[in-house]
């Protein structure tokens, strides 16, 4: 039975007592959380060439890469904190700080006075977002149906991606005219809607070390939920989990981060370039809706192997010219195996772990994967100093996938549902 002395700790869905209460709402509010982060991570990317032009703030590829980087470090120390807090504490009031504080300080981004103002509201913005995503991936398991964690993960995920298309039709439309000042307060607003209603609706659930879904709980096993990702065998595949994790945020944000300018220096416009930025965005999350299915059916170990592999194929593929529309064919295949490599690492950790460790587990792979996202940025600026981001960078991309299928592979036998 299910240990109730925390005031947070409700029956998991799989529990006899049925589903916890307004359960329901748990996946649409999860997955709004996620398209809010998903807009305000990648909008950088889509403002970048524009602050690249910004003649008074003096950004160079370099230094733009700095900023990039100060926002990061934010979101990985925030990933790393929510994550044990959420498994503590509880998992509502965890999302509803994240949410809060990210959406204030993106929206402060918009009055910026230079690039030293602009790098520390993106790090202390960053320390919300970096939250989300551990907080949002723990609850969507905990309310999935048995054997549907591949898809909920992938599902929930669309809408990091949703956001990122958001981000993209928006920059199309609206820094030609208004210039990127409006894009930071357009990724704040919605945050107004979304935080009544987590208040509201949102369960506050914090699974208990002996929660329903655990084949076998341990009873002698510590309640240190960071302290569970390194005993009992789980050092391993943490090790494991967190090289992958760092390969995939690093072709995440590298790729989100420089695209753009990557492609400019091909020789596409401003405009072709935002669109090639969209068109891996939709990709990925045509690739997301898959990837989820294919993984419920053949398990999460050979599908990430597998995504992770062909990422690195379509990634190499991007260094060929290639006529009229066929650049955004191989963008869109790029963007559909790239994203979900990384998405389905969520979903293995999701699966591998305890039920009182998930959000930690989840934490930590998305936290010390940060490293990868700030790493993403650097190398595409290093390429892009040197002159040889194009064709080189996607050689470079390529590899970094396909040492994400090696991580993978070195994850030991699954110990719960992961196949």
């Amino acid at each position: 039975m299910a240990d109730t002395s925390s005031p947070d700790a409700v029956p998991g869905p799989t529990a006899t007592t049925g589903p916890a209460p307004r359960s329901g709402w748990v996946a649409p509010l999860c997955w709004s959380a996620v398209a809010l982060e998903g807009f305000d991570l990648v909008v950088l990317g889509v403002v970048l060439p524009s602050l690249l032009d910004e003649p008074a703030w003096g950004l160079t590829p370099a230094s733009a890469s700095l900023v990039s980087t100060a926002g990061l470090l934010g979101v990985m120390a925030g990933a790393l904190s929510a994550g044990p807090l959420a498994d503590l504490v509880g998992r509502r009031r965890a999302m509803l700080a994240t949410v809060v504080s990210f959406s204030v300080l993106t929206l402060l981004c918009a009055v910026a006075t230079g690039p030293w103002t602009f790098g520390a509201l993106r790090f202390l913005a960053g320390l919300g977002l970096g939250g989300v995503l551990p907080v949002a991936l723990a609850m969507v398991n905990e309310h999935s149906r048995p054997g549907r964690g591949g898809s909920a993960t992938t599902i929930l995920m669309t809408g990091y991606h949703v956001g990122a298309v958001a981000t993209s039709l928006l920059g199309i439309l609206v820094i030609p005219h208004w210039g990127w000042r409006p894009m930071f307060v357009l990724g704040a607003l919605p945050a107004l809607a979304l935080v009544p209603l987590l208040a509201r609706h949102l369960p506050d659930t914090a699974p208990s070390p002996a929660a329903p879904r655990d084949p076998a709980p341990d009873r002698t096993r510590s309640r240190n939920p960071v302290a569970q990702l390194v005993r009992d065998g789980y050092l391993r595949a943490s090790v494991a989990f967190w090289v992958a994790s760092f390969m995939g945020l690093l072709l995440v944000y590298g790729l989100n981060t420089w695209l753009p300018q990557i492609m400019r220096v091909a020789g596409y416009g401003l405009d072709a370039a935002l669109a090639q930025l969209l068109v891996l965005n939709l990709g990925a999350i045509a690739g997301l809706l898959v990837a989820g299915r294919i993984a419920d059916r053949i398990g999460l170990r050979r599908a990430t192997v597998g995504w992770f592999a062909a990422a690195a194929v379509f990634l190499a593929l991007l260094a060929v010219p290639l006529p009229g529309g066929g650049i955004y064919v191989s963008v869109l295949l790029a963007g559909v195996f790239v994203f979900s490599s990384q998405v389905l690492v969520y979903a293995f950790v999701s699966r591998h772990y305890p039920d009182h460790a998930r959000a930690s587990a989840l934490g930590a792979a998305s936290g010390i994967g940060r490293l990868g996202a700030i790493s993403g940025p650097l190398l595409g600026g290093a390429l892009l100093t040197a002159g040889i981001a194009y064709p080189w960078g996607f050689f470079a991309f390529g590899a970094v996938a396909a040492l994400g299928a090696v991580a993978v592979l070195a994850v030991p036998g699954d110990r719960r549902h992961a196949g």
